[in-house]
């Protein structure tokens, strides 16, 4: 088992394959010892800074609930609570590892969490940031874990913006070992740095991974294993949500899609939902949609990534 004592969680690209795995052994073990009622806090008399710039459903729950199952006690902050009153990042850190033994922060801009970890002697965990969302792709990679099996050689196709979500599930699957394609429109690409940086993980540690990038969502999704979604405008782009439903025409992942891939494919979107936008009621309701399993597993991913490194 991988040593992940103290590590930071900023993107998905701090890790080793091995970590990965590390995580998702630990996250499935613990899965079953909470279905069995058969668990026992491991982190007693410790606490959490879990701070939300952003409002916040699955991610505040899970959390907590994962703190509450290791014994952990989470303190729940809000922009009100914490880097407000014009107290440097510097400052309000060098205050919170003096009463907490990890800091979770769900923010804006990333460069926000990597100051945080720069002043940090706590381990800091991204529950979110405008480039990144590691958590959800650990849930997310175990849930297809769990539907398919493996994830070394599966394909993944991402139908949508070129956002925090894809970043993620690029440097996910080439950890993994999987077969990546993004469609996005002309202008909506993921960052190329990213992309670049999906690469080099493959190559480096030989993980058979390749990311590939199209314009055609059907050209993207043909025979793949798993499609994936996401909303078209993010939390801070409510005011492009008309300008990009238009920019989206022909993105929408719907029966006629899902067709395209292969027969035994599954559906994910790491939610909230815009029905009638990116996915259809048809899809996300359909007996192939593991949304749900995807959002249950972020409370098992999070625990497990907490329970390592605490």
């Amino acid at each position: 088992m991988q040593n992940l004592v103290g590590r930071d969680l900023l993107t998905l690209g701090d890790l080793t394959p091995d970590d990965l795995q590390a995580v998702l052994i630990r996250a499935k073990a613990q899965k079953l010892a909470h279905r069995n009622a058969n668990k026992a806090p491991v982190a007693t008399g410790k606490s959490a800074a879990l701070i939300f710039m952003k409002p916040s459903l699955r991610t505040r729950v899970s959390f907590e609930l994962a703190c509450r199952d290791l014994g952990v006690h989470p303190i729940v902050m809000g922009p009100q609570d914490a880097f407000s009153r014009s107290e440097t990042v510097h400052d309000t850190v060098k205050v919170l590892e003096r009463y907490v033994q990890v800091i979770v922060l769900r923010t804006f801009a990333h460069s926000h969490i990597e100051e945080v970890a720069k002043h940090a002697s706590v381990p800091v965990v991204n529950a979110l940031t405008d480039d990144y969302h590691p958590c959800q792709v650990l849930a997310d990679l175990l849930t297809i874990k769990e539907h398919k099996g493996s994830l070394a050689g599966i394909k993944m196709a991402y139908v949508g913006d070129g956002n925090n979500m894809t970043h993620s599930l690029m440097l996910g699957g080439a950890l993994a070992g999987m077969h990546v394609t993004v469609a996005t429109p002309v202008g909506y690409e993921p960052r190329a740095d990213v992309v670049t940086r999906a690469q080099q993980i493959a190559a480096t540690y030989g993980t058979g991974a390749s990311i590939t990038l199209h314009n055609d969502p059907r050209e993207a999704v043909a025979s793949c294993d798993v499609v994936v979604s996401d909303t078209w405008a993010s939390m801070g782009q409510e005011a492009e949500h008309a300008q990009r439903v238009q920019a989206f025409s022909g993105y929408t992942v719907d029966p006629s899609l899902m067709e395209r891939a292969d027969s035994r494919a599954i559906f994910m979107h790491c939610l909230p939902a815009h029905r009638g936008e990116e996915v259809l009621d048809e899809v996300i309701d359909a007996p192939y949609s593991v949304v749900f399993d995807e959002a249950e597993n972020r409370l098992h991913a999070q625990r497990a990534w907490l329970s390592l490194v605490l």
